[in-house]
């Protein structure tokens, strides 16, 4: 007779507002990937053609993508709601990220009894570029509906901990503040030069990013920045999305297209060591992973002063820190570094011991299990 197999392998939904790799699907990768085959897990995205980062989630990983979900964008009306709550039922937990994934959480709320629904847990981890400056009062409201059945709210930042409370209404115990975490020595160990289709030439330093193309990353004002140091200096931006033609129309009206590489998605563990200097030009952030990983690769940083930026770095280098917005100094920045090598090598030692210490996944993971775990009032 053969042994029973056990409980099933639970099964997670994940509702994502886009699934480009980005900080939130790069960690959602890399914990369906520590957990391996102990969980299964369905990913839907509102923008059904940004599924990029499914390619980063490992053949072990138990893994299926709906075709037939309802879309995650429309009118809140009550039908569309049903029928979003309709294509959650069978699943162990819900699992919503970010404003693009908001409706699900509403539809959860109105017919998680009637329709007896698993647990939700909701994911914020920042904005776009239409609330980078100031959050919506409309939204604002209506997150505060939706979340109030939800089992769990976690964030990744002190400052998104805060507007969940202060801003958002939300009673202490939903809410879980748990920092990124990555593989420390992955990104310790050497960088691969063929990991990126342009080669680093003789005499060649490179100030390097790791970001989706979109408005809020600011990416034509870290090339402004950027066209402030010598030509030895090359800028290298790696990630896709709509913004890239506007990066190259700058570089290009500043003289300095042949200096600018946009090469694409890459592995980060691969790559950000080959950087000199990481920079960030983001309008708004949270709980970068991009600048944990460049941290751990041994990298000094340049960035702007948004989201938890100023508590992850070592301290020595959260003094470069520049405003959003402002080009010229963010270029100072650059430039200062570019002219110490001796500061750069201090100040990505620094980064890469406070990486090691304070943004291991193993932490990460542990916490995310809690959660879960809690939530679904069962172990995986």
């Amino acid at each position: 007779m053969s042994e029973p197999s056990g409980p099933p392998v639970p099964r997670i939904l994940h509702c994502h507002s886009t699934f480009s790799p980005g900080g939130k699907e790069v960690r959602c990768a890399r914990l369906m990937n520590a957990w391996g085959p102990r969980l299964h897990h369905s990913i839907v995205s509102a923008e059904p053609e940004a599924m990029g980062a499914a390619g980063l989630i490992g053949p072990r990983v138990p893994v299926d993508y709906p075709s037939g979900f309802p879309s995650l964008k429309g009118r809140p009306t009550p039908a569309r709601l049903a029928r979003l709550a309709r294509a959650m039922r069978g699943y162990d937990l819900v699992c919503t990220y970010n404003w693009g994934a908001m409706d699900v959480v509403m539809a959860h709320r109105a017919y998680a009894d009637a329709m007896q629904l698993p647990p939700l847990v909701h994911h914020e981890d920042g904005f776009n570029e239409d609330e980078a400056e100031r959050l919506s009062p409309l939204r604002n409201l209506y997150r505060r509906a939706a979340l109030a059945r939800a089992a769990g709210l976690v964030v990744p930042s002190q400052v998104l901990e805060t507007i969940a409370r202060e801003v958002w209404r939300q009673p202490e115990a939903r809410v879980t503040r748990i920092p990124n975490g990555i593989d420390t020595p992955a990104f310790a160990a050497a960088p691969d030069p063929g990991a990126l289709p342009v080669t680093k030439g003789e005499g060649q330093f490179w100030v390097g990013t790791l970001a989706g193309l979109r408005p809020v990353k600011r990416l034509p004002d870290l090339v402004a920045a950027f066209a402030q140091l010598p030509p030895e200096w090359y800028l290298v931006i790696c990630g896709e999305g709509p913004e890239r033609a506007a990066i190259l129309a700058a570089a290009e009206a500043l003289g300095i297209a042949a200096r600018v590489h946009l090469p694409g998605n890459v592995d980060p563990a691969r790559v950000v060591g080959l950087f000199d200097i990481f920079a960030l030009s983001s309008a708004s952030e949270q709980f970068p992973l991009s600048v944990v990983e460049a941290m751990a690769a041994g990298r000094p940083v340049a960035s702007t002063d948004v989201g938890d930026i100023r508590a992850i770095l070592a301290p020595d280098n959260a003094a470069l820190l520049t405003l959003p917005g402002d080009p010229l100094a963010l270029g100072e920045a650059l430039a200062t570094l570019a002219a110490d090598p001796a500061l750069r090598a201090k100040l990505g030692e620094a980064n890469r011991a406070r990486a090691r210490a304070e943004f291991d996944i193993a932490a990460m993971c542990a916490a995310y299990e809690s959660v879960y775990a809690r939530a679904m009032g069962r172990a995986f």
